[in-house]
Parts: C-alpha cells; structure tokens; sequence
C-alpha cells in the first residue's frame, strides 16, 4: 500500500451524486476548498477537503509520500468522450477549400472527407497507425486530458476497422491513459459500395458488428446520422443490432441538419448524443426526458464557421451537457479540452462552474466511466490537473491556456 498526501491546493470538483449534473445543478456541484489537501491511497482518492482536517487524519496514517502542490489550483482531470484521434495523414488542403466556401458534406459527397482518411488508413499498417495516434493521444495528456473515448470510423471494413480498434486498444495498454473503443463503421458509406448503400449497410449488420462484439474489442457502438449518410431509420437498425450484441450506443446527432437523431437517442436510450448543432426542441426535450448526455464540440462548429450548439437552452431544459475535442483530421483537428473548455465559455455562454462540469463529470457520464473518473469523490481515480491560477477560469482568461497547466497526474502518478 503507497499513500501520498498532496497538501497546499485550491480544488475545485464537480460532486458526484450518482447520476450526471443537469439544469442548476451543472453549476452548483462544483465544490470549492481554497486551503485543501488530498489523500490518495494506491492510486485512489482516500480523502479531500479542508487542509487541516486531512492533515489531522493524515498524522494517524503512513504517509510515503507528501506533495506541495504550491497554493495551485487543483481541478480533476479532464474527460474528453468524443475523438477521433486514430487516423493516417492530415486533410489541410480540404480545410483551405472550406475556407473558400466548399461545404462538409460536399467535399465528402465528392469522395473526399471522411473516404479520403479511409483511403489512408487502409494503407497505413497497424504499427504506422500506432505511432500517429500516438503522439496525438499524448500532446492530449499534456494539455490535461486524463480519460478519451476513440472512435474508429476510417476502416468502413472489416479488417480495417479491426486495424483500427486493435491501435485504440494499444493507446490505452501504452500510455497512462484510459482509452474508451468506439465502433464507428456507420462513419460513411465506403466508394466500393457507391450506389449500393443498403448493401454496405447489411454488410455492417450481418459481419461488421458481430465480428467487432465477438473480440471484445470496442465499448460503444455509433451512427453519423445525417443527411446524405445514414437516415434515422437506418441508424434504428444500426443502434438496435449493436444493442442486441451487447455494446453501448452513442450517435452522432443533427450535427448538420435536423434529422431526428436526438429523439433517435432518447428513444433508444443513448448514453450520448453529440454534436446536436441543429437539433429540434422536440428532440432535446426528449434526450432531456431519457438521461441522454449531450456531448458538444465548439471547437468543430468553429473550425466549420457555424453557430454553436444551444448550451444555454440545453441546460435550461435539464439535458446533462459534456464537452469533448471531436479530434480527427477533417472538420475539427483539436487536441486540447482547455481551448473547448474557453469557446464553452467565451461562445457557448457557459459559465465556468458549468464549463468544468461538462469536460469531467458530465463527461465521464457519456463514456459510462463515472465511477472511476470525472471528479474527486473519495474511491475514485486521483486523476487531477494543476493549474497556475485562483481558479478553473484561467483555462477560459488565459486564451491558448496550456501554459497554465503545470501538472497532470493519473492515479496519483506524475505523467505530464
């Protein structure tokens, strides 16, 4: 048994209470102790709070090591619950025809977006692959990202998709992080099944899916259910195979256009939807109704140039809102929670108590990980960040705030 004691901190934590943070409560669970201490017993939160309380149950306990954490601010360690970090080369000169007025789904419609990564990624041998994402994964923990979901996605084939997942599995095996698998083969339908759309969807059905539930290889299944990709019903079909098959379901929601994915997710019981850019009332209303996590991506509707998605209204209905990077090499190339935690802020209108909610606590919600991470409960992880600050509000005040990051601990071990 190793315990250490981290001592001379400013903690904030949102306080989990068993279920994510939704309307008022985003903001009020937030703790605060501005002369605070941790003990953290074999890689978990024995205790926090006051210094002096837990320095007076630390006199009765072996302490191996003591920490002074400098009067910093100590925040839990950001959750990032949508990326797409697992890719092969970049797609710049995509973004420069964007900038010029090409749209997404023209680009991709064109075999460009999303196929033109496939192309890539079926080429890129597994070890190629690793070393890509790789180096992102970590630049992510540098900047304080602690727990991820990846999602596959640019495979659209069995075997490449397996590729993928096995990379995903080996971030988690060889980096201090903890790396939640996504099946994403509903990404987009791959050239060789052009003009044959309801062929790549059987075969997604039928070999796709049970191959990937029987290795035991990805947590959570998802759909891009959007126009000119996977209809509604579509995704139904897709989500309903994936639950029968024992995996989670997340979606990726009225990104685009308002297509029914939010009531889709509600309906099926979603653990997630995410990105909800143009998402009805109707369907909010609905997620709000299921417990649905709405995982938002600002750094995406930045780099697309379209407005945000509706936080404020979101957190006013009650829908639990997270926030997440959405890294991948097309709509939204973005490593650091800290520059979405200041567009949550700055764009989004979220305050900063609702801001840090969403890129922990609420986040770990979308990626069932809740009773390991996303806040500083006693029992969980000793995954923190410290901050040069008095608060969570540098990563919002100090634009481009990775300066402001002086620690990054995973289990209560030092790893950035």
């Amino acid at each position: 048994m190793i315990r250490k004691l981290f001592r001379n901190a400013r903690v904030f934590s949102p306080w989990d209470e068993g279920s994510p943070a939704r309307g008022r409560e985003q903001q009020n669970s937030v703790r605060f102790w501005p002369e605070a201490a941790l003990i953290v017993t074999d890689g978990l939160i024995e205790a926090v709070g006051e210094e002096m309380e837990i320095l007076e149950l630390a006199a009765s306990k072996e302490i191996h090591q003591e920490v002074d954490c400098g009067g910093m601010c100590l925040i839990p360690g950001f959750v990032d619950p949508h990326t797409h970090m697992c890719f092969a080369a970049n797609r710049e000169g995509e973004f420069k025809e964007r900038l010029a007025g090409v749209s997404y789904l023209e680009i991709l419609a064109r075999g460009g977006g999303i196929l033109s990564t496939v192309r890539e990624v079926r080429k890129a041998t597994e070890e190629e692959l690793l070393e890509e994402s790789l180096a992102r994964a970590l630049r992510a923990l540098e900047l304080g990202t602690t727990t991820m979901e990846i999602k596959s996605g640019y495979g659209l084939e069995t075997r490449a998709e397996l590729k993928m997942l096995r990379v995903i599995r080996r971030i988690s095996m060889e980096t201090p992080l903890d790396v939640v698998p996504t099946f994403l083969g509903a990404h987009a339908v791959p050239e060789e099944y052009r003009g044959n759309p309801q062929g790549y969807l059987e075969f997604l059905l039928e070999e796709m899916l049970p191959e990937v539930s029987r290795q035991g290889i990805a947590r959570f299944c998802d759909v891009f259910c959007e126009q000119g990709v996977f209809s509604v019903e579509e995704s139904r079909r897709i989500l309903g195979r994936a639950s029968q098959l024992g995996l989670g379901l997340k979606i990726h929601a009225d990104e685009v256009h308002d297509t029914g994915g939010a009531a889709l997710a509600a309906e099926l019981g979603a653990t997630s939807a995410e990105h909800l850019l143009a998402a009805s009332h109707e369907g909010l209303r609905a997620m709000a109704g299921a417990g649905v996590v709405a995982v938002l991506l600002p750094g995406t509707a930045l780099s697309l140039k379209k407005p945000y998605a509706k936080a404020r209204q979101m957190i006013k209905m009650g829908v639990p809102v997270a926030l997440a990077t959405d890294c991948n090499p097309g709509s939204c190339y973005l490593e650091s929670i800290p520059l979405v935690f200041a567009l949550a802020v700055l764009g989004m209108g979220l305050s900063v108590e609702e801001a840090l909610t969403a890129a922990t606590l609420n986040a770990s919600y979308a990626l069932g990980m809740a009773s390991r991470v996303g806040s500083l409960n006693q029992g969980k992880q000793a995954d923190f960040v410290l901050l040069e600050g008095d608060s969570p509000a540098v990563l919002a005040y100090r634009l481009g705030a990775e300066s402001c990051i002086q620690a990054v601990y995973k289990r209560g071990e030092q790893v950035a």
